[in-house]
């Protein structure tokens, strides 16, 4: 899976919300000031070109679909990062996650039910 520009990764995100978008629809989406419709087709002809993207024709018109999920794109960006930088494994990117990461008690309390929670999965 290829790794998108974080412009490419902006447009992306709204494809992923609308699950099909013509240009209009995209175009619709960014805020003000909107990218020049140019950009947008660039970065749809990149995305398209990197295996991102894919669409129907209808007549002159395109609607532009996702190949892949986010959790699919994120988990292995993610795995690459822990692979890279942590040696492969998921503990030392973790640890670093929870010492660097400047989370406040609350969000290492909700940390905690996550990984609670996964282990009594794990164990059933």
């Amino acid at each position: 899976m290829n790794k998108l520009s974080a412009t490419e990764e902006q447009l992306m995100g709204y494809i992923w919300d609308m699950k099909k978008a013509f240009m209009k629809d995209l175009m619709e989406a960014y805020p003000d000031p909107k990218p020049a419709p140019t950009t947008i087709a660039t970065l749809l002809k990149r995305m398209t070109e990197k295996g991102a993207i894919s669409y129907v024709l209808y007549g002159n018109s395109r609607e532009y679909y996702p190949l892949f999920d986010k959790d699919s794109y994120y988990l292995a960006h993610v795995n690459d990062i822990v692979e890279t930088y942590f040696d492969n494994s998921a503990l030392k990117f973790a640890s670093f996650f929870t010492k660097q990461s400047q989370l406040n008690k609350e969000q290492l309390e909700e940390l905690k039910k996550i990984i609670d929670s996964e282990i009594k999965n794990k164990a059933t």
